[in-house]
């Protein structure tokens, strides 16, 4: 099926920032809007349908009960023309044929949709395509809809060797030509636009397919590291060349523009991440937040995808790191935030807060730490503010330790000596979270999640 083009004009730019649902790009021409197949048929194993070679199922489907929170998640082929670009912004193909895979995770039903739409660049650092930003806690309770995109030749490959049936007319490097990912980034914003096209044209019908009819209102692209570094080029060095197609952009745990450009950026950091005290300064039209005890990749996703991995992959992966693994800070309370706070700068113009950043010691290397060894300044949620574990975003060792921070929970006298009385410690975690819901940088829903946890006893 071929999308009619985005009949968007170019709207009014008031004082520097975009104007609620503004978009200030124009559709694709005809010939270069991207086409979809789909949804694709099959479910995780158990559907009659997946029985079949052919049908399967889609890779590292999501094993949330979307059904009971009114949600769906289906797979397309999405192909079109494509440019690539080096590195470097310069362009080096033009038209190059291409299809790959998108997923989506979308309201039933658009009574439940909020009209924001999360477009992921799958992330490819392990072999294969990671969904390392869907946080289904968040992005079901706010009723928006998610997209991962199959951007970069690494994780198509591997998709066509785990489903030749399935994906294996699946090409994102022109036949061959462009192996280092030139294609990348106009195939991201492509499948921006597949998720636009569900947007009715001067008040008209939907004509979408991709978004099941869902009428977008706010496009937001986000990346988690070596996809944020992808998403960097794409905004910094080939946006300039392209019509704008998202609202604004999220970067987390990995770099971020230094461009300065319409559309809002929003960083968001992990102590793993944050390695020196030299950093830009907020603007109005970028934001950056560091949490501290927060890893790279922590507990949250790790235990996430465990079952996902053993069920597509035959096995999840162990790891001998120095320290013990997988921070418990949840960085991905601060990510919702941060998406809630994006949508509001892009509709309303609204900037969100500022954070504080964390310290360092005057040798600029070494992070600041308290007593505990728990690091200073940051956002500090209150698994740092009131901890019961060590958590930080340090650790060494094996293959991908260094992204997994540490995680040492206190042993009963250190609790005893911190917290007397239960009932205190649980005072002082609403005092936290209810200072971090004011300064904007946590939601009310995940301030409960970790009362329940702190009633609850040392779970943490």
């Amino acid at each position: 099926m071929r999308f009619s083009p985005r009949g968007l004009v170019p709207l009014v730019i008031a004082f520097g920032v975009l104007l609620p649902g503004a978009h200030a790009g124009a559709a694709a021409p005809p010939d270069r809007a991207p086409q979809l197949v789909g949804p694709l048929p099959g479910t995780v194993p158990g559907d009659r349908l997946a029985e079949r070679v052919e049908d399967t199922y889609p890779f590292f489907s999501t094993p949330v009960d979307l059904a009971a929170a009114g949600y769906v998640e289906q797979e397309f082929h999405l192909s079109g023309t494509a440019d690539g670009y080096a590195v470097d912004g310069t362009r080096v193909a033009a038209g190059v044929p291409y299809t790959t895979r998108v997923v989506v995770r979308r309201p039933a039903h658009a009574r439940h949709f909020s009209g924001t739409t999360l477009v992921e660049w799958q992330n490819v650092t392990a072999g294969y395509d990671l969904d390392a930003l869907w946080n289904a806690e968040s992005v079901l309770r706010a009723g928006h809809a998610w997209v991962g995109v199959s951007a970069q030749r690494v994780g198509v490959d591997q998709l066509r060797g785990w489903s030749p049936a399935r994906y294996g007319a699946l090409d994102v490097t022109g036949g061959g030509r462009f192996t280092a990912d030139e294609l990348s980034y106009d195939v991201f914003t492509q499948a921006g636009r597949a998720a636009l096209a569900d947007r009715p044209r001067d008040g008209g019908p939907s004509s979408g397919v991709l978004l099941g009819g869902l009428r977008t209102r706010t496009l937001l692209a986000i990346g988690a590291s070596q996809s944020a570094g992808r998403m960097t080029v794409l905004y910094d060095r080939v946006l300039p060349q392209q019509e704008p197609v998202f609202d604004g952009y999220a970067f987390v745990v990995g770099p971020a523009p230094t461009r300065v450009g319409a559309e809002p950026v929003f960083q968001v950091l992990s102590e793993t991440d944050v390695t020196s005290p030299r950093r830009p300064a907020d603007t109005d039209r970028f934001r950056r937040w560091e949490v501290a005890g927060g890893a790279h990749s922590g507990h949250e996703g790790q235990v996430y995808r465990e079952p996902i991995a053993e069920r597509d992959l035959g096995g999840a992966p162990t790891y001998a790191c120095d320290r013990p693994p997988f921070s418990r800070v949840p960085v991905h309370h601060v990510t919702a935030a941060a998406y809630e706070h994006l949508r509001r700068w892009v509709e309303h113009g609204t900037p969100p807060p500022a954070a504080r950043p964390l310290e360092f010691e005057a040798d600029g290397v070494t992070k600041k730490r308290d007593a505990l060894g728990l690091a200073l300044g940051g956002i500090r949620l209150s698994q740092v503010a009131v901890p019961t574990a060590l958590n930080t975003g340090d650790n060494s060792g094996e293959t991908f330790c260094r992204l997994f921070g540490t995680h040492v929970p206190f042993d009963r006298a250190t609790l005893d000596r911190l917290y007397p009385e239960h009932a205190g410690y649980v005072s002082r975690v609403v005092s936290a979270d209810v200072a971090n819901v004011r300064a904007g940088h946590l939601l009310p829903a995940d301030a409960k999640r970790n009362l329940r946890d702190a009633l609850a006893g040392w779970s943490r």
